[in-house]
Formats: structure tokens, C-alpha cells, sequence
């Protein structure tokens, strides 16, 4: 084993010699790159542009990065998770959006999450236990957009990460806090063995951990696709492992072989001289499109990041797209969600009169077009999420939002990977105490709300400008949106854009990053009375690419482990 400051010291180093986020003098010197992966790990990003350079496309490359991040980061997304992926074809300029969310067994009641008295039962006893887990997604989604727009052969890409998990890879410090953390997934049987070595003791940040069990869950997915783990010996472990107590799930292998995933039109909207592309629910990305339309009604990019007043309006933006996206967003197979009422411009009008001169109490929801009448939301998502983008050489893009919802998911194993807990992005009160359902309330077969919201940026001209999106829960949508802002209207690089301090304004919980603001700011907002409390739970981890005249331009998160890299 290295001694824990080596294995920092190299990981810096491999991460380093991955990234080539382009400077001003190496565009003066030569063209920048025409394909880039930026991903939360330089194992997955590497096994990007391997496929890249191999003469794949976009999408064939971010099955390779999923594989590999899936072994590398499982504490944020895997095989067994869910994502939304949302593609720019640059021969035809469109965007399309695919969803590969998870889905409630058909034994889900809207009850499940509440004990004998009525009452929701702890979140954290939710989340370890069988009920937790939703039918994966993931891997089908990736299968079905491969088959639309791969280049190479679906069973060639999954090499990388077959390699890391027999050979071993070396565990990241951030892995290892994770590994060595209080949360309870990390607890469980299964995690306990996973990652306990021969000694007895915990792995940390410089040991190589193998997982053979990964390799050949992967060998089967590229030779049989995703009917290796929705049918068969890998399902069956599945819903064994999920029947097992605390609180059994009813998820069997009839959900899991009638998954299916779905493709459809991205939803875009304008936004100043640009077009911005998200997915449709139950993706929060609509959402995303609300806060911009009501900054677009701002003087916010006649500001910038050192100025109190641009980072005020940002809050009270932040605001009200909370409030509209908690009461209204849902999966729209099974509740009508007001995305047209909501991005309407007579309501955008209407809503940003709300800002003021100075914070008040939590705005409530509006009153769009189309919004009925629905329960206030008492959804929880916390940490468990990764972001990545791909370009290929032909200028095709994705921008893909990963996840296993919490921490190494509900921390049971099946396959060498770790089973999504994302039923409890559920709301665990499913009506109020007159009746009037939640549009988050669990139902067989529906698909949890999300805050995952992958954005595609193009100009007027439908050519692309940039893609961005981030892990972190319910704080997704104000990292995406401040990224988005720091790039379109701050005229950031991606990288600085995503840099920029971070503030989640949701309701009265305003949290952010007040020692990386300018001097003076934080003061100023707490005379307008935005006053920060706590740190908006998980950390982003923003990572993007722009095109610029020199080139590709990537960004990667520094406060998370990925880079970005191209040629």
C-alpha cells in the first residue's frame, strides 16, 4: 500500500496529466481539441477517449465512462442506478433527451414510506432497506441511445473498465472518506465486505481494490446488453438482495424485465442570443429553463460575480424555481406537470416581480397554467450523483446525469454493484390530511421526480455553445444555473464558470460558499437579507464543455476529483 500522502500526491499527478481544460496561450500556440470527455474521475475520463480515439462517437464513449465510473466512483452512480442523457446531433442540430430513470415495482403503494400511525418512517431507515429500490435504468438507456447513434460495436466498450476491476484500481481519497465515512450504507454487509480488506481493516485512499464480480457483470452486459441484469442470473440476485429485510421491497423480475427506457424531444427554450436544451420531466430541467427565463428579466449580466446585487438576484430567482419545481414537478405519465404554464412569458412577468428590493419569507408557489391543485412536496434527495460530457470529433454531443441516488445507493450488492435507493425520491407523504395527492407521491411503474437536469447550449443557429450539469441533489438546479449563468452571461470560461461559489436558495434554507465570494458580498447580501445557513448538503460537481474559436474548452469541478481532457 502507498503511504497515504504518496497516493495523494499521484492521484493529483494522474488527474493533472489527464486534463487539458485549454488555456489562452496554448490556443495562441496550436487549435485546441475537437473531442473532450470531462467526467468526475480520470479513469472514466481516459476510458472516454479511448473509445474517442478508436473512431467512436459520443454516446459509444459514454458507455465506456459509465462502465468505468459505475467501478471508480460507486458511491454516486452505477449499473444499478438510473440517469437522464441528453444528446446533440450535430449533423442535423437537434437535441433529443433520454430517460433511463428509475421505475416502481408494480407492488409500490403510495403508503410505503409511512409506519402504522400514518406517520413517514426515518429517512435513513428508508433508505437501507429493500423498499428503497426502483427497476435500473441506466444501462438500458445507454443501450438504447447506442443503437440510435453508436459507432462502434456495443460489446467493444467495456474493455476499460473489465481491466479496472480484475486488475484493481487505485482508490481515490475521495472514495476512501466515503469508504471510511458514518453513513450507514457504507455499513452494510455487503459494503462491509467489499471493503474490508484481508486484514481486517478498512481500504484507504492508495490501496489497489479489485472486484472481479464487476468484471464479469460487464463481460455479460457487452456480450447480452442490458437483458443482463433486467433477465437472469444477475436479476435474480437483484430481487433477492431487495427482498431481504429490514422492510423487504417488492421489486421482482417481472419489473425489472418490462423496464423500458424512453427517448423524446429535448425541452428547449431561448435564453438571450442562446437556446438552452434539458430533458423533460421527471427531470427537474424545466425548472432550470424557469430560473433562467426569470435572471433573462434582470440586469444580472450587466453584473458579474463580485457584485452583491447579481448574486441577490440570483437567490430570489433560485427561489421561486424551487417553489414552482417542489409543488408541480412529477412524472408526467402520471400527473399533468404545467412545464408550458411555467415557462409562459406573461407568468415569467408575472413571477419576477417577486424578487423585491429586499428577502422575506420562503415564496409560495405560483398559480401557472395548467398546474391544478397539489399537496406541498416532502421529497428528500440527497448525495449520490455524478455528471459527465462527451464530445466527438464529429461535434455530436452528450451531456449525461448519473446516480444511484444516495451514497453507494441502499448499500445492498448484487453483481459487484451497488442497488439504487431511489424509490425514496418519492415523497414519503403522499397527501395532505385532506386528500389532495402529492405529484411526487409513489405509485406502481412511475418514475421518481429528479433534480438531475443535463443542459445543452446552443446559438440561434442550432450550433452547439456548451454543456454542463452537476450532481447534488435538490442543489442540482442552482449549480447548473449558476454555471450557466457564469458562462452566457459573465462570459466566464467553463472552468471558472464552474468555480464560481456556489448558493442555494430554496425557501428559507439559503446555503452557499461564503468564503469563496468577492470581498464584501456575503455582507451585503445579509443587509438584503439573504443570510447563508449551512452548506446546501452535497457539494457540486459540475463539470462542462464549450466550444470557443481555439477549440473544445472543459471544465471540471475542483472540488470534486474528475477532469476534463481532449484532443
Amino acid at each position: 500500500m502507498l503511504p497515504f500522502r504518496s497516493a495523494v500526491l499521484a492521484f493529483a499527478l494522474f488527474a493533472a496529466a489527464c486534463s487539458s481544460v485549454p488555456r489562452a496561450e496554448d490556443a495562441a500556440a496550436a487549435p485546441g481539441p475537437r473531442a473532450m470527455v470531462a467526467s468526475a474521475n480520470p479513469h472514466a475520463t481516459e476510458a472516454g477517449l479511448e473509445v474517442l480515439r478508436r473512431g467512436g462517437s459520443a454516446v459509444d464513449a459514454a458507455v465506456a465512462v459509465q462502465a468505468v465510473l459505475g467501478l471508480t466512483e460507486p458511491q454516486s452512480s452505477g449499473l444499478g442506478g438510473g440517469a437522464f442523457l441528453t444528446y446533440y446531433d450535430a449533423k442535423s442540430r437537434k437535441v433529443v433527451a433520454y430517460n433511463g430513470r428509475e421505475t416502481a415495482p408494480a407492488g409500490a403503494t403510495p403508503d410505503m414510506f409511512l409506519d402504522e400511525s400514518g406517520k413517514p418512517i426515518g429517512f435513513l431507515q428508508a433508505v437501507t432497506s429493500g423498499r428503497a429500490t426502483g427497476a435500473p435504468g441506466a444501462v438500458a438507456m445507454l443501450a438504447l441511445a447506442q443503437a440510435e447513434h453508436g459507432k462502434l460495436a456495443w460489446k467493444d466498450l467495456f474493455g476499460s473498465a473489465e481491466r479496472l476491476a480484475d486488475e484493481g484500481f487505485v482508490v481515490s481519497p475521495r472514495l476512501a472518506g466515503m469508504i471510511n465515512g458514518a453513513i450507514p450504507q457504507a455499513k452494510t454487509p455487503d459494503a462491509t465486505a467489499y471493503f474490508t480488506k484481508a486484514d481486517g481493516t478498512r481500504y484507504a485512499a492508495g490501496d489497489v481494490l479489485k472486484n472481479p464480480a464487476y468484471a464479469a457483470t460487464v463481460r455479460k452486459i457487452a456480450a447480452e446488453g442490458p437483458k443482463a441484469i433486467l433477465e437472469g442470473s444477475i436479476a435474480e440476485a437483484i430481487v433477492a438482495k431487495v427482498a431481504q429485510g429490514p422492510l423487504p421491497g417488492a421489486l421482482s423480475l417481472a419489473d425489472l424485465k418490462a423496464y423500458r427506457p424512453k427517448v423524446g424531444p429535448a425541452v428547449c427554450r431561448p435564453y438571450r442570443i442562446y437556446v438552452v436544451c434539458v430533458p423533460d420531466g421527471p427531470s427537474s430541467g424545466a425548472a432550470v429553463l424557469q430560473g433562467l427565463g426569470l435572471l433573462e428579466r434582470t440586469d444580472i449580466a450587466e453584473r458579474g460575480p463580485a457584485d452583491p446585487q447579481a448574486w441577490f438576484l440570483f437567490a430570489q430567482a433560485s427561489r421561486l424555481m424551487y417553489a414552482d419545481r417542489d409543488r408541480y414537478f412529477g412524472d408526467p405519465d402520471f400527473v399533468d406537470v404545467p412545464v408550458e404554464g411555467l415557462l409562459e412569458p406573461a407568468y415569467l412577468d408575472a413571477r419576477v416581480k417577486l424578487i423585491g428590493e429586499r428577502a422575506g419569507p420562503a415564496p409560495p408557489p405560483g398559480a401557472p397554467r395548467g398546474a391544478g391543485v397539489r399537496a406541498p412536496d416532502a421529497t428528500r434527495e440527497p448525495a449520490g450523483t455524478s455528471h459527465f460530457v462527451v464530445v466527438d470529433a464529429a461535434g455530436n454531443v452528450v451531456s449525461m446525469t448519473t446516480t444511484v441516488e444516495s451514497i453507494f445507493g441502499s448499500g445492498r450488492m448484487a453483481g459487484g454493484f451497488f442497488l439504487n435507493n431511489q424509490m425514496t425520491d418519492f415523497s414519503f407523504t403522499p397527501t395532505t390530511s385532506d386528500g389532495v395527492p402529492a405529484a411526487n407521491a409513489v405509485a406502481p411503474g412511475k418514475r421518481p421526480r429528479s433534480s438531475m437536469s443535463p443542459a445543452i447550449v446552443l446559438d440561434r443557429q442550432g450550433r452547439f455553445v456548451a454543456a454542463v450539469g452537476s450532481p447534488g441533489g435538490n442543489s442540482i438546479l442552482a449549480y447548473n444555473l449558476k454555471a450557466l449563468v457564469g458562462v452566457l452571461d459573465w462570459k466566464l470560461s467553463m472552468q471558472e464558470a464552474i468555480a464560481l461559489p456556489n448558493l442555494i436558495a430554496r425557501g428559507d434554507n439559503i446555503a452557499a460558499e461564503p468564503a469563496k465570494f468577492a470581498p464584501g458580498v456575503v455582507d451585503a447580501l445579509a443587509e438584503k437579507g439573504i443570510v447563508f445557513r449551512g452548506s446546501g448538503g452535497e457539494g457540486s460537481g459540475l463539470h462542462g464543455v464549450m466550444a470557443t474559436p481555439e477549440g473544445l474548452q472543459g471544465g471540471a469541478d475542483p472540488r470534486r476529483e474528475g477532469v476534463a481532457a481532449g484532443f
